[in-house]
Formats: C-alpha cells, structure tokens, sequence
C-alpha cells in the first residue's frame, strides 16, 4: 500500500474525496489502494506553511521547519502503528495554493522519503522581497524556484501540477498570463534544468475553468490519483 499525506485536510469533506476514491477504486481500472492522510490545517497556517527555514519577506512561513518536523517525528510514527503498517510501497505528499508549496519543500528537501508530489494551484509566486522593490527580479527572489535550482537532483521524484486559467487576474509582467500559470511553469523550466523529463517525470495539468477553490482542486483530483496510481501507471 502507498501513502499520501494532503495538506489543508479539513476541505476533503468539501471536496467529496471520500466519493473521489470510490469512484476510482470500483472497476477494471481501479487505482493501486493508498492510505490517504489528510492533516487539518492549524491556526497558524501560513507561518506553518511555506518553505522551511526561508520565511517570505512579511515573515511568513516561519514555523514552516517546525511543521516538517511534526510531520517526520509526529506524524508518520504515529500513522504506521495505528495502522500497523510498518513500510510503504511509496509516499507522496499532495496540497492546495500554500498547502502545496508546502508539500513541494519536504518532498523535494527529503526525497529519501517522497516519490511523488501534486500542487493543486501551487503559491509559487512566494517570495523574498515585495515584487513593487525596484530590484525584484523573477529569477531571484521567488523563494521555491531558488530551493530547486540550488537543490539536488533524485530521478525517482515525480511532479504533478495544476493550474487553472481563473486562479487569479494579476500579471506582474504584462505578458497575457496570470502569475500563477507563469510561476508554475518557470518552476517546471527550474526542475527540467535539474534534469526532470517534462514527459515521464513531470504532469502539468491546466483547467480553462478552473479557479482557486476547493471544487476545482476536486475536480483536478480524479486527474493527480490517476497519474500517481492509475492502471496505466502499474501496466
């Protein structure tokens, strides 16, 4: 059995993800069985979300370690003796908007442990100093691109990403896509130059209707346990 840990848990019953499942595991095609953790958020979410030990430039973030922590040392302790399951076949890490970054950081920072991980709507834009700076730069200053770049290289990681056209409205440089999109796939661009194949190793999934919500990251969701753990993936 597979493992996969979701950020932002408290919107699965929102989502209908209990309904999600039963749909893919029923049939010929059903998915590989996962053991699907989904973690509620805290108080604190965006100082315990981000990227660990690199706050955004309000401070954000800042509890992002403590949060990695609680995760290795708490949280899968925890879930393998309730469960009594004492290994994985694997472990991915799924999330939404900062959920998602966040689950990017500690697969990509603890690969050891990950093989795959889904951004819904990722907040990629997150960075070390206010895009209005006079010296923002794109290539610098977005803090998850930086991580990457400057990270090392694990080929059995696997990358999903979606992204919808209704995410957002803004456009910091004029050029016809959101920021979103444009953060996402520079962040694609990033993991190819670190040796990533955009077609076995990495899925973008782009929704013309989708926005930043819990029904559109549900109606992605069918799209992320597919790749990960469909018929076609184990064929």
């Amino acid at each position: 059995m597979s493992l996969l840990l979701i950020n932002d848990g408290q919107d699965m019953e929102k989502m209908g993800f209990e309904a999600i499942l039963e749909q893919l595991y029923a049939g010929d095609d059903a998915i590989a069985p996962i053991l699907c953790v989904a973690i509620h958020c805290g108080t604190e979410r965006k100082m315990e979300y981000g990227v660990a030990g690199i706050p955004d430039y309000l401070g954000r973030g800042a509890k992002a370690d403590l949060y990695t922590s609680f995760i290795f040392d708490e949280l899968l302790p925890f879930v393998r003796k309730q469960y009594v399951v004492p290994s994985f076949k694997e472990k991915a890490f799924a999330g939404f908007s900062l959920g998602g970054l966040m689950a990017l950081d500690i697969v990509w920072n603890h690969p050891e442990e990950f093989s795959k991980v889904g951004v819904f709507s990722g907040s990629f834009w997150w960075r070390s100093i206010d895009q209005t700076e006079e010296k923002y730069d794109d290539h610098k200053h977005r803090i998850i691109h930086q991580v990457i770049k400057n990270g090392r290289y694990a080929p059995w990681l696997k990358f999903f990403f979606q992204c919808g056209n209704m995410d957002e409205t803004r456009d910091r440089n004029n050029n016809g896509i959101i920021d979103s999109i444009d953060d996402t796939l520079d962040l694609v661009k990033e993991l190819e130059a670190k040796g990533y194949d955009s077609e076995k190793d990495i899925c973008y999934f782009e929704m013309k209707d989708g926005r930043h919500d819990v029904p559109s990251w549900g109606r992605a969701m069918p799209e992320f346990l597919n790749w990960g753990w469909g018929s076609k993936v184990r064929s």
